[in-house]
Order: structure tokens, then C-alpha cells, then sequence
């Protein structure tokens, strides 16, 4: 069945793709758009029609909306996904396309901007019986208010922008001494991330998790939770590693939080596909937010459940009802993602762009790679540094884990530096390996000695194979390559 004739994609890389993907399998032609730096892009030869958009800068292309919608009539496309990123949140870019009669793919423009606040989604929240984190029910005003509250709760505080999200501008204050100092940066930061300086200050949580509930939501009044993931993993609070289920959860506990995650969506008038996040500590969780978009680590979902989320998100827009009740949808086995990223891991996580000399897929049972990358390709320094998310699953947590561990040693890239050997140390972690991860996890002493180990035995295998590959003796190079790595792993 057609929802859609035609669906222009308002994003780049590999969520671009991934959308289209689902498209082509509905039969719906697509439309992608570019910008200088993507004229050789692969989402721009995977659509069936492209459309430059203007210059680098996202503010010039990819944030363009009026280009944007430009393009999407002249195309004919009936709907518009967005992807994550850029327009995804932008109430006002939703808003246009309802004036201009093309189908948003996502929640109402009055929902994003109710559920794009912190500080009013949580005061929604509250109203509604779900629990949030101890903190300031409004903007902080000035340093002196900041003071008073803080001491009320207890340090340490986390001071947070109200707009925007993916922990710009978000500090940790361990004391009064550093209140003032917070409180000024936060505020230039989120004014001039988000043209919004509002920021907020709620108690922050020692070492919790992070554990969020996908939820899909139809125009007939239908609501359903795809269980949840955990994205407790992270380096200046956006994610790296995600896994579903939550390996500390219980039937007990996921009943609660579900029970609350729909209470969310419930309370915000939400349709389509989005994502409850929550803090969990010391037996209790609280909200935290809202994100009114597809997620980065959907793909784990879907490989638990096998439902195929961005095909609902087309359905729903399209008016279709969810087709199957909460009592249809089960979880079965384990997935993991490794956001997979162009960035220097031993140098306080510093994009490293730059252009693809080699690049090697890894492939083989329970592995699945979303990537908009090749050989050739330069990463641009204008945009997110993520190359690809590399996901495996498996009958249960170790299988996925041992999956993981295979998968990123069959993947090679060369030319830019990567989270690649991170996520090494992290798979043969003891502690993550047994379930013990929080959001503090990658400050831990023993991920940095375990990396550090491993990027010399990595650098060891490049060396190898980039020095066979100059001599033309790929072969060659990728069994040496082995073979010293092996020979350093066993005597590591």
C-alpha cells in the first residue's frame, strides 16, 4: 500500500537513507536534498530525485526552510521526513509545512513546542503524576535565586538550557563556588545555540542510568510502547553505546516506567514515533525529556521487536491506525549500537574529518550497519561527526556482546581517526560486560587503561595494512594485518 507518492527527506547521511530505504519498499519515490559539501553524498544518488539546497554552513542549506519547502513543492513530494537533527525538533519548520499543505512526518508543531521546553514538559509532567527530576520548576532568573534553590536540593546541581538538547550547554556544579560561573555560561551558551538563554537547575543524579521507551502514536487515539533501551554510555552527555532491553530490568519496573512513558504521551497530544527518556537511581526514575523524533539508536528496537519503525512513522502521517495492540508486540533477544564516529577517543573526543583512503564493512549473522559512507568520501567538517552505527544482536546479551566484538574487528577505516577502538575496550569492559554502566561510565580509570592498549595494537594493525596497501598487496595487508593483531591481543 502507497501512503505517499512522494517523500522528500529534509536530512543527510545515513538517516537519509535509512528512510529511504523503508520508502523504496513501500514503492514511495524520494527526494533528497544536498549541499556543497554533499554534491557526491551517498543519500544523493540513493534517492530518486535530488535538489541542491545552498552552501556548507547548515544555516545556509540544511536548516533552510524556506529552501527546503521550496523544493519540496517543486518536486511534488507530498510529505516531508526530517530525520533527526537539524529541522527534526523545529516547531516552526513544522508549522510551514502545515501552511503549505505538506504532510509533516513527526508529532504537531504545538506538541514539539510544548515538549522542546524542559522546563514546561516537566511542569506537564508533574501535573500528570510522572516523576521528574528535584529542581527548579521555571527559568533561573539570576544567580542569587540559583544559590537559594541549589542549596535547597543539594549539591551536586545540573545546570541545563530549557531549549534545545544533545547536553549543549549542560554543567555539572559541585559546589556554590561554581554556581555563578555555571549559570553565566550556561546561559550565553544556550542563547546562542538555541536563541533561547533560558536555563534551568534541577539535583544531579550520581552515577545513574539512562533508559528510554520508544512509543508509537496513532491520530485514533491508540498509543503503544516498543519496550526500551538503555543509552547509559556516553561522552559529554550524548550517547555511544545503546543496548534493549535494559539488562537491570524487570517486569516489575518496566511496567511502571511504560505506564509512565504513555502517561507522557498521553498528556502531550503526541502521534507518531518518539522517545520518553528517563533517569533511573537508587531504585526511582524521573523524566527527563521528550524527544519528538525518530532516535538515533532506533535500529536496536527494531531489531528486538522486528518492527520496522520508520514504515509506522510513514503509516501514521498518513493517517493509517497502529496495526497491531500492545499486547502484540514482544521483545526477543538483545541488541546492542556503537555510534561509530570520526573522532579522536584519546583526545577528548575531537572530530576528526577528513577523506576515506579505506573502508571495509563488517558483515556476517546478527550484524547490521546504517552508513553513508565510502571509499573516497570526506567527512565534512560542517556537520555531525558520526560515520555509521554499527548494531548487532543476538539470542541474549553476550551473544550480542561477542557479535559486537567481531563485528569491530572486521571493520576497518582508514584516513580518519575513530570511536573504533573505544568501543573495543568497552565490549571486553568486565564492567560493562556484567551490566554495570551509568553515565559516568567512560570516566572511569579502567575504560582509559583498556583503550589505551588497544589503540597501540591498533595502530600497529594500520600501520601494517596501510603499508601493504601502498605497495598494492591489499591481500596480503589484511592477513598481516590479522595476524599481528592477534599476535598482540594474545599478548596484551
Amino acid at each position: 500500500m502507497k501512503f505517499f507518492e512522494k517523500v522528500l527527506i529534509a536530512n543527510r547521511g545515513e538517516i537519509a537513507i535509512r528512510v529511504m530505504r523503508a520508502c523504496r519498499e513501500l514503492g514511495v519515490e524520494t527526494v533528497a536534498i544536498y549541499s556543497d559539501a554533499d554534491t557526491n553524498a551517498l543519500h544523493v544518488k540513493y534517492a530518486d530525485e535530488a535538489f541542491h539546497v545552498g552552501e556548507a554552513p547548515p544555516s545556509k542549506s540544511y536548516l533552510n526552510i524556506d529552501r527546503i519547502l521550496e523544493v519540496a513543492k517543486k518536486s511534488g513530494a507530498e510529505a516531508v521526513h526530517p530525520g533527526y537533527g537539524f529541522l527534526a525538533e523545529n516547531y516552526r519548520f513544522a508549522h510551514r509545512c502545515l501552511e503549505d499543505g505538506i504532510t509533516f512526518i513527526g508529532p504537531s508543531w504545538k506538541t514539539i513546542e510544548m515538549m522542546g521546553s524542559k522546563i514546561g514538559s516537566k511542569k506537564t509532567m508533574r501535573d500528570v503524576g510522572v516523576p521528574v527530576v528535584p529542581g527548579t520548576e521555571g527559568g533561573v532568573r539570576n544567580v542569587d535565586e540559583a544559590r537559594k534553590i541549589s542549596g535547597e536540593i543539594g549539591y551536586p546541581v545540573l545546570v541545563k538550557a530549557s531549549a534545545g538538547g544533545g547536553g549543549i550547554g549542560m554543567q555539572v556544579v559541585e559546589d556554590e563556588s561554581g554556581l555563578e560561573e555555571a549559570i553565566n555560561a550556561g546561559m550565553r551558551i544556550a542563547g546562542s545555540a538555541f536563541g533561547d538563554s533560558t536555563v534551568f537547575i534541577e539535583k544531579y543524579l550520581v552515577k545513574p542510568r539512562h533508559i528510554e521507551f520508544q512509543i508509537l502514536a496513532d491520530e485514533h487515539g491508540h498509543t503503544v510502547h516498543l519496550f526500551e533501551r538503555e543509552c547509559s554510555i556516553q561522552r559529554r552527555h550524548q550517547k555511544l553505546v545503546e543496548e534493549s532491553p535494559c539488562s537491570i530490568m524487570t517486569e516489575e519496573l518496566r511496567e511502571r516506567m511504560s505506564a509512565s512513558a504513555i502517561a507522557v504521551a498521553k498528556a502531550s497530544d503526541y502521534t507518531n514515533a518518539g522517545t520518553v527518556e528517563f533517569l533511573y537511581c537508587d531504585g526511582n526514575y524521573y523524566f527527563m525529556e521528550m524527544n519528538t523524533r525518530l532516535q538515533v539508536e532506533h535500529t536496536i528496537t527494531e531489531l528486538v521487536t522486528g518492527i520496522d519503525i520508520v514504515k509506522q512513522q510513514l503509516a501514521i502521517a498518513a493517517g493509517e491506525p497502529i496495526p497491531f495492540g500492545q499486547e502484540g508486540i514482544s521483545i526477543r533477544g538483545h541488541a546492542i549500537e556503537c555510534r561509530i564516529n570520526a573522532e579522536d577517543p584519546l583526545n577528548n573526543f575531537a572530530a576528526d574529518p577528513g577523506k576515506i583512503v579505506r573502508y571495509r564493512s563488517p558483515g556476517g549473522p546478527g550484524v547490521r550497519l546504517d552508513s553513508g559512507i565510502h571509499v573516497g568520501y570526506a567527512i565534512p567538517t560542517n556537520y555531525d561527526s558520526m560515520i555509521s552505527k554499527l548494531c548487532t544482536y543476538g539470542y541474549n546479551r553476550m551473544e550480542a556482546i561477542e557479535r559486537m566484538r567481531r563485528a569491530i574487528y572486521e571493520y576497518v577505516i582508514i584516513g580518519v581517526k575513530t570511536t573504533l577502538p573505544l568501543h573495543h575496550a568497552i565490549m571486553h569492559n568486565k564492567q560493562f560486560v556484567e551490566g554495570n554502566t551509568h553515565t559516568g561510565f567512560l570516566l572511569e580509570e579502567h575504560i582509559a587503561r583498556t583503550l589505551n592498549r588497544y589503540v597501540r595494537e591498533e595502530e600497529t594493525r594500520i600501520q601494517t595494512l596501510g603499508a601493504s596497501l601502498r605497495q598494492g598487496k591489499e591481500v596480503a595487508a589484511i592477513s598481516a594485518a590479522v595476524n599481528v593483531y592477534l599476535h598482540h591481543k594474545k599478548n596484551a
